[in-house]
């Protein structure tokens, strides 16, 4: 039997701009929902994830976002404005979490008191940033995001491995057949 070795799933970080042409039939890009019912924000935000090389699923209010988010083929990274029309982004935050969805969470808000941020992160976000915000310090949260949904899906993998290797393992053995 192979040892079993655990490596990560790819470098720990990606470059902060992507060279314009570098690495286009590479790999897919990561895919990034926003749901933001400001335009100006909306537009700030979708502009430089695509400069940074996302692709970006855009919505403009709670309902739509939690449509797209139930897709079979969804992104796992989330950027959630707090207030918007619909559904606000902790009910977004809550449902999600209910149905067990494997989704990493950034709560974008002008919301700024410790009792928002504690709001936010007990409703389900994964991580809480205020506006107006650093350009810089949210790549450096949407990377750590990446990450995480890395590691979660080469744990996954794993776990689909081990699985079949025990039911396997189980199979009777005939003898002399």
């Amino acid at each position: 039997m192979e040892p079993l070795t655990f490596t990560q799933p790819w470098p720990l970080s990606l470059p902060p701009e992507p060279r314009p042409g570098a690495g286009k039939a590479a790999t897919p890009k990561p895919r990034i929902l926003v749901a933001e019912d400001d335009a100006v924000s909306r537009e700030l935000i979708c502009t430089r994830l695509e400069k940074w090389g996302y692709e970006v699923i855009v919505t403009e209010h709670g309902i739509e976002a939690i449509m797209a988010l139930r897709k079979k083929d969804a992104p796992t990274l989330a950027i959630l404005d707090w207030m918007m029309p619909g559904m606000d982004g902790l009910e977004i935050c809550r449902r999600i979490r209910e149905v067990d969805r494997v989704l990493y969470i950034i709560l974008l808000t002008a919301r700024g008191s410790k009792a928002n941020l504690l709001e936010g992160l007990r409703a389900g976000a994964d991580d809480y940033l205020v506006k107006p915000f650093d350009k810089d310090e949210l790549h450096a949260r949407i990377l750590v995001g990446l990450r995480v949904m890395a590691l979660q899906q080469a744990l996954n993998a794993r776990v689909k491995v081990l699985e079949a290797g025990a039911a396997a393992s189980r199979e009777p053995i005939i003898i002399g057949g």
